[in-house]
């Protein structure tokens, strides 16, 4: 038989114990939470079925995906991405893990290094790429072209280039971001065990040979990580090719999102604007979780 008090003495003891405080305290975030992130959700799949511009509307249904996927731009901008995407990571992977196995190195200016790689992340997004715009200029007085120049060679049409702008422009995007990466580095580099590399270094490693064989396999959950996170952002880049470049010459750095934008806010189309964005998001989701089953294997052994 059971006691018909349980319940209640359960309900007794949840309030008495400050479960009440709590989702009082918790039922405002939630709202906040399900306000600015879940209802422009829901709202952009009403949106991507529409063809609006926020005076009149049309319910269209999936044309709106249908006009997307004609354009002949989409293809373009998608390559662009993927070249991104690519030099991002032949470039700015790398970067931030050597240079936090070289700070780790280090031991009176350890402190000072760590401060000088993360001041990029301190400036401003838009007055990063604008500084970087003028190092860009492709007169011989720009401040590259200038630093050629001391060698005898240049000037160099840097975002004039059709083959030279993606490049020039992931270099940016490189300087900007490698600080945040570089520290997450080197706080997982910290917390390996130092009984690893002596050990090591008792039996004549060399430094490749720990970073190879020691440093690496500890960092794999970590690198697994920011490689997705890195794959993401780069899939969704937009300011860097839209102040540097708006995507010339000749649509060889429009990316996506700018195609996003340019439906929107130049074309006045939000639905189909809309629409490309889930179907962005859709691939980003599906490529994660792809990733994220196609490692779990290795990030656990």
């Amino acid at each position: 038989m059971t006691d018909a008090t349980g319940p209640k003495r359960g309900l007794s003891r949840w309030v008495r114990g400050g479960g009440l405080s709590t989702l009082v305290f918790f039922i405002p975030l939630l709202l906040s939470f399900g306000l600015f992130s879940w209802w422009p959700i829901l709202r952009s799949l009403l949106l991507s079925l529409q063809r609006t511009n926020f005076l009149t509307s049309e319910w269209v249904g999936f044309g709106n995906f249908a006009r997307v996927l004609r354009d002949p731009l989409l293809l373009t901008a998608a390559g662009n991405t993927l070249w991104f995407t690519l030099l991002a990571f032949v470039i700015g992977f790398p970067v931030p893990v050597l240079l936090a196995v070289f700070i780790s190195e280090l031991r009176r200016a350890r402190r000072m290094a760590s401060i000088l790689v993360y001041l990029p992340v301190i400036f401003p997004p838009v007055v990063a790429v604008l500084l970087w715009k003028a190092f860009f200029d492709p007169s011989p007085q720009g401040v590259f072209n200038s630093v050629l120049g001391w060698f005898g060679l240049g000037p160099v049409a840097w975002l004039n280039d059709g083959d030279l702008a993606m490049p020039s422009i992931v270099l940016q995007a490189t300087w900007a971001s490698f600080g945040t990466a570089t520290i997450i580095y080197l706080a997982t580099l910290m917390s390996i065990r130092t009984e690893l590399y002596d050990a090591a270094e008792t039996d004549g490693a060399g430094v490749f040979r720990r970073l190879w064989h020691i440093t690496l396999p500890q960092m794999r959950t970590i690198l697994l990580v920011m490689l997705l996170l890195q794959v993401i952002g780069t899939f969704q880049v937009f300011t860097e090719p839209y102040i540097m470049t708006n995507g010339g010459p000749e649509n060889r750095t429009v990316t996506i999102l700018m195609l996003v934008y340019r439906y929107a806010f130049i074309s006045g189309d939000y639905g189909r604007a809309t629409a490309l964005s889930i179907l962005l998001a859709l691939i980003l989701s599906a490529l994660s979780a792809v990733y994220l089953w196609a490692t779990r294997r290795w990030s656990t052994s």
